[in-house]
């Protein structure tokens, strides 16, 4: 088989020893070239063309991050893992963000190791286990903020937003809800400022897209 061709960038020579003896020991895997900086790796990317470069994030004269965006713009066919002491969820998603296809914790066992540089140069992308937890949580994240607007209603803030849609006026909500007018005033503001909808034919508009009502005779009235 072909081995696996990897560059090793780091500041610190020991380090970067230290490293280099662990990657050794990974049967179908050579180390190339080592730079102890961004700009250095560059070029000797462009020089060995490895498959993989194993990349600290801190490095003087251009960081392992910037490296990495050159990298995927400059040699797209090599694939980064970024070397990190940071598990946090800004270096991660900054590294992924750049292009990198690994992150690596640089208190990770040899066998991570191995695990990272072989998914790696399968095309596959590998995360460090507390790295892989932040991704989760950002994406999560995100789908939560992302859910559809009506979620963001309480039960009885529906209520009225569907009565509202259906063309019924204030006095007929309070009636069917057992409730003041001005009850109905305050969740009619409630729903318009959560939706940042602030007329009663754009509630309509949004009632129909959501499937809350039809958009039949009484939706197209609006309410009074």
């Amino acid at each position: 088989m072909k081995p696996i061709r990897v560059l090793l960038a780091d500041d610190h020579a020991l380090v970067r020893a230290g490293i280099r003896a662990l990657l050794q020991k990974i049967a179908g895997v050579q180390v190339v070239a080592e730079a102890e900086n961004g700009k250095e790796a560059l070029e000797l990317i462009e020089k060995h063309k490895p498959d993989i470069a194993l990349m600290d994030i801190a490095m003087p004269e251009m960081d392992g991050l910037t490296a990495a965006a050159r990298v995927m713009a400059d040699f797209p066919l090599v694939r980064v893992i970024i070397l990190s002491m940071h598990s946090d969820q800004e270096y991660v998603m900054r590294a992924l963000r750049a292009g990198a296809k690994g992150y690596l914790l640089k208190g990770a066992r040899m066998s991570e190791l191995e695990l990272a540089v072989m998914a790696v140069a399968r095309g596959e992308t590998y995360l460090s286990p507390a790295a892989a937890n932040h991704v989760v949580d950002n994406v999560v994240g995100r789908a939560e903020s992302e859910a559809s607007p009506l979620s963001r209603l309480t039960p009885r803030q529906r209520q009225v937003l569907q009565l509202i849609a259906e063309g019924n006026s204030r006095k007929q909500i309070a009636r069917k809800l057992n409730v003041s007018a001005k009850t109905v005033d305050t969740f009619r503001s409630q729903v318009m400022e959560e939706l940042n909808i602030h007329d009663v034919a754009g509630l309509v508009r949004f009632a129909i897209n959501q499937g809350l009502i039809s958009a039949g005779p009484s939706a197209k009235n609006g309410s009074k």
